[in-house]
């Protein structure tokens, strides 16, 4: 049934749809045509600036002397032309690498000279006595001071009377003993929990079906051997190249001629002044717009159809109704609780006795008066110090002799040539794959 409506609802709303976008809309009403812009006056002629007076003719430069003639370098000598690169054999498919030949023995390097033996260092004259240094005079000796004066004895501090006794304070009350704390019923047992009912099993899941065991691969056939590569026939031997000749030496240039003095810069006349330039001309005023067309109507819009109404969906059948639980056992009444006896009162304290009254402490007696202090002997002036004696002056150093000059390095001697290697033939690992 439910399938009926919702199969029912989906049809109409496809067809409401499929009318709804069949029919055109009406064509919009096209826009007015701008009306055409007044004509605008022309802008008048603008004023031309007046001509720039001629700058003063530039002096002409005095003329650079002539260089001298370069003479011509010689002419190169013809090289000898260079022999034919002869045509190597049609290369063979797969060709083997020849065997590594075997090189020449390197050549005896020459032994090396011996240096010759280096100079002796000359000896240095001996270092000169320096003059004994004078003898400083004694320092006077420091004269001494008068003794200081002895110190006058204070007098005796005087004795403080002593201070009076403090008198006893009375014995404290005790406090009476506390009440026993009484003892507590004992607590009521609580009834047992009542069982709730087992849980219903679930039925087993279907077991999954075992699928069909999976064919095997074909063996991939094996490849063919790959061919052997031949052997490449010897490579010709190159020609030897002939020896580069000897250029003939460079001619000497002739020395240059020395260039003459330039001559003074000459002074330019004062530049003219700019004539005053013309005032503007006032534009003429601005024709006024016409004004704009007032905006045409448009036509009301077509209604659009009405929905069509959403089908009612079926009534959801009623979920049966839950188990009712078991009614909770009703909680027993706890004793009340027994009555706490009076606390006793607290019993008063008796008064604190008065403090006596503090006795007067005596005076105390005057400090008797400071001796003055004696005043000091002056000091003794000190001796004037001995002025310091001139010391000699140093003796000059003797002049150090000059090395010998450094003997020079022989020459060394040249390397010997290396052998020429063969040549290695061409990879061809990359070149041609169309042979493999």
């Amino acid at each position: 049934m439910a399938a009926a409506l919702a199969a029912a609802a989906l049809a109409s709303g496809g067809t409401v749809y499929a009318d709804d976008h069949a029919t055109p809309h009406p064509p919009y009403p096209s826009k007015p045509v701008h009306p055409a812009h007044a004509p605008q006056p022309a802008h008048p002629a603008k004023p031309g600036h007046p001509d720039k007076p001629m700058h003063p003719v530039k002096p002409e430069q005095p003329g650079k002397p002539m260089h001298p003639v370069k003479p011509e370098s010689p002419a190169k000598p013809v090289h000898p032309e260079k022999p034919v690169k002869p045509e190597y054999p049609a290369k063979p498919v797969h060709p083997e690498k020849p065997v590594k030949p075997e090189y020449p023995a390197k050549p005896v390097k020459p032994v090396k000279p011996e240096y010759p033996a280096k100079p002796v260092k000359p000896e240095y004259p001996a270092k000169p006595v320096h003059p004994a240094k004078p003898v400083y005079p004694a320092k006077p000796v420091k004269p001494e001071y008068p003794a200081k004066p002895v110190k006058p004895e204070y007098p005796a501090k005087p004795v403080y009377p002593a201070k009076p006794v403090k008198p006893e304070y009375p014995a404290k009350p005790v406090y009476p003993a506390k009440p026993v704390k009484p003892e507590y019923p004992a607590k009521p047992e609580y009834p047992a929990k009542p069982v709730y009912p087992a849980k219903p099993v679930y039925p087993a899941k279907p077991v999954k079906p075992e699928y069909p065991a999976k064919p095997a691969y074909p063996e991939k056939p094996a490849y063919p051997a790959k061919p052997v590569k031949p052997e490449y026939p010897a490579k010709p031997a190159y020609p030897e190249k002939p020896a580069k000749p000897e250029y003939p030496a460079k001619p000497e240039y002739p020395a240059k001629p020395a260039y003459p003095a330039k001559p003074a810069k000459p002074e330019y006349p004062a530049k003219p002044a700019y004539p005053a330039k013309p005032a503007k001309p006032e534009y003429p005023a601005k024709p006024a717009y016409p004004e704009k067309p007032a905006k045409p109507e448009y036509p009301a819009k077509p209604a659009y159809p009405a929905k069509p109404a959403k089908p009612e969906y079926p009534a959801k059948p009623a979920h049966p109704e839950k188990p009712a639980y078991p009614a909770k056992p009703a909680k027993p009444e706890y004793p009340s609780k027994p009555a706490h006896p009076e606390k006793p009162a607290k019993p008063d304290y008796p008064s604190k006795p008065a403090h006596p009254a503090k006795p007067d402490y005596p005076s105390k007696p005057a400090h008797p008066a400071k001796p003055e202090k004696p005043d000091y002997p002056s000091k003794p002036a000190h001796p004037e110090k001995p002025a310091k004696p001139d010391y000699p002056s140093k003796p000059a150093h003797p002049d150090k002799p000059s090395h010998p000059d450094k003997p020079s390095h022989p020459d060394k001697p040249s390397h010997p040539e290396k052998p020429d290697h063969p040549s290695k033939p061409t990879h061809t690992k990359h070149h041609d794959k169309d042979q493999w």
